[in-house]
């Protein structure tokens, strides 16, 4: 029996007697909290994505869905990438102007080879403009969790305002709790008792996120 197994025997057990007619959880607490701040435009939510993601030092782009293939090749070749993590659902069309090795997400990839790889392009679940978060889901543009942490260099793609949204609660309206979701606000990054920062320690040390405006 695996882990996994015996701790849902044991919700099983411990809700055995619960009565059916019970209110379920999520019907039993009053969640009357805001679900949005304020009441911001379109523009001016993207405005805030924006702003907040730099404040976690993210590196900001934006270009039409048109510029995504030359942005990307440039923001690869800067970082002097030689490789790069594809997901299988990826747009091949974004990938169309560069001519970096290409490295499959597949299920036998070890995290050292992936951590011979310079750098991994996704796109996304959705984006809070409040938090400044990124929300990864595993679709087929995203790929396996591990490949979003273990290169050093991510470049992320937000489609633009589609996939933008002003809150916390809002994303999760949108997002299947089934699935594996990565939260990620700014690079990987922690601080020891004496304040110093370290980026790059359980994640990658540079994320550049690529707003796209959709036409």
């Amino acid at each position: 029996m695996s882990g996994r197994e015996r701790v849902l025997g044991r919700v099983r057990r411990a809700l055995a007697d619960v009565p059916r007619e019970e209110v379920p959880y999520e019907q039993a607490v009053p969640r009357g909290y805001l679900r949005e701040h304020g009441g911001r435009s379109v523009a001016e939510t993207v405005e805030l994505l924006a702003e907040n993601l730099a404040d976690y030092r993210a590196l900001v782009h934006r270009c039409t869905d048109t510029g995504l293939p030359s942005l990307i090749a440039g923001l690869l070749r800067r970082h002097g990438s030689a490789s790069v993590v594809v997901p299988p659902g990826l747009d091949p069309g974004w990938l169309a102007e560069t001519e970096v090795t290409r490295v499959a997400d597949t299920a036998d990839g070890t995290p050292r080879a992936l951590d011979g790889v310079d750098s991994v392009v996704t796109g996304c679940a959705v984006a809070v403009a409040e938090t400044g978060t990124i929300v990864l889901d595993g679709s087929p543009d995203q790929g396996r969790r591990r490949i979003t942490l273990v290169p050093d260099h991510h470049i992320c793609v937000v489609r633009v305002p589609g996939q933008v949204v002003a809150s916390v609660p809002q994303a999760l309206g949108r997002l299947d709790p089934a699935r594996p979701l990565t939260w990620i606000s700014g690079p990987s990054a922690t601080s020891d008792i004496e304040l110093d920062r370290v980026e790059g320690v359980h994640g990658p040390r540079t994320l550049e996120v690529v707003l796209v405006t959709v036409r």
